[in-house]
């Protein structure tokens, strides 16, 4: 079979406004605890794609209502109490959904689950969170005993522990938060690296139980909470990608309109101003805790730096487009603390060395970090290894000469019509 392809530019000038899909890891959480909460509550302009579709599913074979209204999600919840499902849950592709939800299920007493996923979610690691679930009193098991999926759970018996977080990850801390709200005593998660706190602005959203001092964030068991409407912020992680884009194209000037812009998701920001690009940013309103606003990003001659390893995790989904930004950059780039880039949806490490040098740049890739010699790109055919953010990144990267994408399908993950807004802001048909 003829693998599908997309040949993108070159591309003059991008020129517009636009307004990116909801954020993806809001998505899932505020379909989550709507579906604990008692009641009916509307999800606004939320994400609709892949990862997020596959959530709604999940909560529907666990008795939530879920229903599609034109851009929205509403939802009747089930309270604090589920429904034991009927066969095997499939959560696709999305990490996200797999890891969280085994927190909840963990918690619901007497339930049996078990979880699956495609090939790429099966071979990712999930001991980190099945670990200190199981340190809670969860019954857990799975292949590798219990560190990929297909993974099997008994909820029911949990207890609150004090757990430091060995890696940084927003993914784990949530799954504990969310076991916590069924456990006896206190749960708390401490985060020596702060990472994205979505599921603790939410906590709040809803009035579920949350108490943060410094690193330490912790809860208790829940009273049954009701539904309230959640809007939901555009992706920062999908606007990236035009800003990098206008940032690389001469004469372009994008501005991403309703974006989110909490703090521990916008290092690349701080990142690419350290780089020279003319990049304006405003927060205007807040939609359930989360700040939201408007980013302008105008064509930047750009230059290599030496990435500080502290703000990889307020930046982790982006480093695949800053390594775009970082091929055209004049010298070198090192970013340093990659080791979780190993294990997203692909290796993103050799994702994104394989992909520079395929167009013609050079690269060197270590362990967990990567040193890119800028200068510009080469037209050339990028992979996007069954991962949407490097589809989306390596045809940023290469929109400027002209780039082959095989299979951009692999972008609707997370950005369906991705390709569509991309075409419409370098004004082709």
């Amino acid at each position: 079979m003829d693998r599908p392809y997309l040949d993108l530019g070159p591309c003059g000038p991008l020129r517009g406004v636009l307004r990116v899909p909801g954020d993806k890891s809001v998505t899932h959480r505020g379909l989550m605890l709507l579906a604990l909460s008692q009641g009916e509550g509307r999800l606004f302009y939320p994400l609709k794609a892949g990862d997020t579709l596959s959530t709604a599913r999940v909560l529907r074979a666990l008795g939530a209502e879920v229903h599609e209204e034109g851009p929205h999600f509403r939802v009747r919840g089930q309270g604090l109490r589920l429904k034991e499902p009927e066969d095997v849950l499939d959560c696709g592709n999305a990490g996200t959904l797999i890891r969280l939800i085994l927190g909840i299920l963990a918690g619901q007493e007497g339930l049996f689950a078990v979880l699956t996923g495609d090939a790429s979610l099966r071979r990712r690691p999930m001991g980190r969170v099945v670990e200190p679930l199981r340190a809670m009193g969860a019954s857990i098991d799975g292949r590798e005993g219990g560190k990929k999926a297909p993974l099997a759970v008994r909820g029911g018996g949990l207890k609150g522990i004090s757990y430091t977080l060995p890696v940084p990850s927003a993914q784990v801390k949530s799954a504990l938060l969310l076991a916590g709200l069924f456990a006896e005593g206190v749960t708390e998660v401490v985060e020596p690296v702060p990472t994205r706190d979505h599921t603790e602005r939410l906590f709040r959203h809803f009035g579920l139980p949350l108490e943060t001092e410094g690193p330490r964030i912790r809860t208790r068991r829940a009273e049954p909470f009701p539904a309230r409407d959640l809007t939901v912020p555009g992706d920062f992680s999908s606007a990236a990608f035009f800003l990098v884009a206008a940032l690389l194209t001469p004469g372009s000037e994008v501005t991403v309109e309703g974006v989110g812009l909490n703090p521990t998701r916008t290092g690349l920001l701080k990142v690419l101003r350290e780089m020279g690009a003319d990049l304006e940013w405003q927060v205007v309103e807040g939609e359930a805790g989360e700040p939201v606003g408007w980013i302008r990003a105008r064509y930047s001659p750009l230059k290599g730096v030496s990435v500080d390893p502290g703000l990889i995790p307020l930046m982790v989904d982006e480093v695949p487009v800053l390594a775009a930004a970082a091929a055209w950059a004049e010298g070198e780039t090192y970013i340093p603390g990659l080791s979780e880039l190993r294990v997203k949806e692909s290796d993103r490490v050799a994702a994104i060395a394989h992909n520079l040098r395929a167009l013609g740049v050079g690269v060197e890739e270590g362990p967990d970090w990567l040193r890119i010699q800028g200068g510009g790109v080469k037209p050339g055919e990028v992979e996007p290894f069954h991962d949407h953010r490097i589809a989306m990144a390596f045809a940023v990267a290469g929109l400027p000469v002209g780039v082959r994408v095989w299979e951009p399908h692999w972008a609707e993950i997370s950005y369906p019509g991705f390709f569509q807004d991309l075409k419409r802001l370098c004004g082709a048909s």
